[in-house]
């Protein structure tokens, strides 16, 4: 399955024309697209706020500079999640399909239980946080996306494979 064209910065004046074409498409494609995973909604992260465009978009179209900091304003674009900002809807909606080449596990990262969606074929993941509201009904809060490099192709293929296997028994 091909996924959807990518956005290259290239196609635009400068770097601020592309950032507002890739948050447009962020909005119209995820935040404010309806989207569900497992039978429950798929929400991002609004505040706080950076350059006027909410937090879950600069997490999603940029990375730390080393996998120790944690403060957001030192995150860096990255061009290749940029361009890529479509395929985060299409990797959900096609892991929740069932469609071949999608696979999806759960697993645990900083006390939190995430969902890691995997587009095989494409060496894509998206990242969802499981959450339960004070009324019980739960969500899925989209943390990040990002290319896989090598090593991580083969930690997503173990991990994946061990909680399938623990699925089983």
């Amino acid at each position: 399955m091909l996924p959807p064209p990518l956005i290259p910065l290239s196609d635009f004046a400068d770097w601020q024309a592309y950032e507002d074409a890739i948050y447009a498409i962020y909005l119209e494609t995820v935040a404010h697209a309806g989207l569900t995973f497992c039978g429950n909604p798929v929400k991002v992260r609004y505040m706080p706020k950076t350059k006027r465009k909410g937090y879950g978009f600069w997490h999603l179209i940029s990375e730390a500079p080393d996998q120790r900091n944690r403060n957001e304003d030192d995150r860096i674009p990255d061009l290749r999640r940029c361009e890529r900002v479509r395929w985060v809807a299409w990797c959900i909606q096609n892991a929740d399909a069932g469609t071949p080449g999608f696979s999806w596990w759960e697993n645990e990262r900083w006390g939190e239980t995430h969902v890691v969606i995997w587009a095989e074929q494409h060496d894509f993941a998206v990242v969802l946080a499981k959450r339960q509201t004070a009324q019980g009904p739960r969500f899925y809060l989209l943390k990040t996306a990002y290319c896989l490099r090598a090593h991580t192709i083969r930690k997503f293929r173990k991990e994946r494979d061990a909680w399938l296997a623990a699925q089983n028994d």
